[in-house]
Parts: structure tokens; C-alpha cells; sequence
């Protein structure tokens, strides 16, 4: 329909050519670099990540040691491996990570969120499935700060009656 003068032709039963656009599913496109990676910045707690992943063997490094001897903890390693066994990619990309901040525990949920976001990124069609585990969302839990005339965010000093 260009004017109302189409309309009273659809009225009165005349033929009018409606243009109908049908919406195709958009594939969001890789976001590979150059050298064949993709990049993506993990954040938890005070901890940030900048990961890169490639295919490969699986190989994982952080802060250019492995992760075996970075996170010594099975499970923080588990953590990192999350992502992969969900998107049943395990074994085929390696990741070259950095962290700074934070302490364990918040730095391996950085790279966790970080191989998430990159996994999206090589990937775009595994963000559903990342997505609804839960992967891609930035945990906001934060350290509540100390407050004055408190011991410590909201533990009161000890009360003494003499």
C-alpha cells in the first residue's frame, strides 16, 4: 500500500500487492583474528582475563604457565573446562590466557567467562547453548566495601557494657 487510495481498493475487494518480508534468521558472523584465534575479556570478582582460543590439542595456559601448575585445585580446573564439555568441544581448542586481580578462585571464573565469550565468538552458533548454562553472564557478586564506625562491611564492633 502506497496511499489510502490502495486502502479503499482493499476494501472494496480490489487486489493490492503487500510486500511481505520475511525475517531470515541473522548467523552472526566469527570474530577470528588474523593468526586464527578468538579473543574475548572474562571478568569475575576483581579478576580479568584476556583469553584467546585456537584450534588445537586442548592445551591450556595461563599467565604463561599451564594449568595444572597455575590452578593446582581440581576444582578450578574443572571450572575451566566447563565450557568446552558443554559445547562438546573438549580437546580441540587451546587456550593462551592472562589474569591479573583477584585472587584464585575469582581468576579462574575470569577465564572461564572469557572461554566462554571466545567460544561464541569462533563459534557464533554455540551461544544458545553456552547461554542457557549459564556461561555467558558476568557474575556481579563483588566484595561489599568497609564502612566507617564498622569492623569490617557490616560487622558492628564488639559491644562492651563496662
Amino acid at each position: 500500500m502506497a496511499d489510502l487510495g490502495d486502502l479503499k481498493d482493499l476494501v472494496e475487494g480490489g487486489d493490492v500487492a503487500v510486500a511481505t518480508t520475511e525475517a531470515a534468521p541473522v548467523v552472526a558472523e566469527p570474530k577470528i583474528d588474523a593468526q586464527g584465534r578468538a579473543y574475548a575479556t572474562g571478568k569475575r570478582k576483581n579478576a580479568i582475563a584476556r583469553v584467546w582460543i585456537k584450534p588445537g590439542s586442548g592445551k591450556v595456559t595461563v599467565n604463561g604457565r599451564d594449568q595444572e601448575t597455575y590452578f593446582a585445585r581440581p576444582v578450578l580446573r574443572m571450572l575451566l573446562n566447563q565450557p568446552f564439555q558443554v559445547a562438546e568441544r573438549e580437546g580441540q581448542f587451546d587456550v593462551v590466557a592472562t589474569v591479573t586481580g583477584g585472587g584464585l578462585s575469582g581468576q579462574a571464573g575470569a577465564v572461564r567467562h572469557g572461554i566462554s565469550k571466545a567460544l561464541t565468538y569462533y563459534e557464533p552458533a554455540l551461544r544458545g547453548v553456552l547461554k542457557s548454562g549459564g556461561f555467558l553472564t558476568r557474575d556481579s557478586r563483588v566484595v561489599e566495601r568497609k564502612k566507617y564506625g564498622r569492623a569490617k562491611a557490616r560487622r558492628s564492633f564488639q559491644f562492651s557494657k563496662r
